[in-house]
């Protein structure tokens, strides 16, 4: 079972695919986390069909099959690089150098309905990217190690 603190991540992610506004977002947040059964990722990795219909069928998240694909795919992907990797703070360790455009590039081809935006917010909230936080910012010294 992989850790709850990286359920974070994937929080993130099935988040950052809806591409909505940030106050939308943050209505539907407890939606989010009660459909996709809290972000357990070997759960959301094992859905099929009927889950991808309950999705498509409830009204209080985002209802693209396309982006509920690209969540179980992408928990399923995490999963992988668990098992190589462990936590997947470790393969992002792993790419610590790369550029933005260079992450941008891995994300591509590692996730599925991904781009540079949803790239970019990853990073900065995790803070893998240089700048991403200000001095006055709590996460800072974080971003740093």
């Amino acid at each position: 079972m992989i850790p709850v603190r990286h359920k974070g991540n994937i929080s993130r992610s099935c988040r950052k695919q809806t591409i909505m506004g940030i106050s939308g977002l943050l209505n539907k947040q407890d939606n989010f986390r009660k459909a996709y059964h809290n972000f357990n990722i070997q759960k959301v990795a094992s859905y099929g069909e009927t889950d991808r219909q309950r999705l498509l069928n409830d009204a209080s998240v985002i209802r693209n099959r396309l982006k509920i694909d690209a969540a179980i795919h992408n928990a399923g992907i995490i999963l992988k690089l668990y098992e190589e990797y462990g936590p997947f703070k470790n393969w992002l360790d792993k790419h610590h150098l790369l550029t933005k455009q260079e992450w941008t590039g891995l994300f591509k081809r590692t996730f599925s309905f991904t781009d540079r935006e949803i790239v970019n917010e990853f990073f900065i909230n995790t803070g893998y990217l240089k700048g991403a936080h200000i001095e006055k910012c709590p996460n800072f010294k974080e971003s740093l190690n």
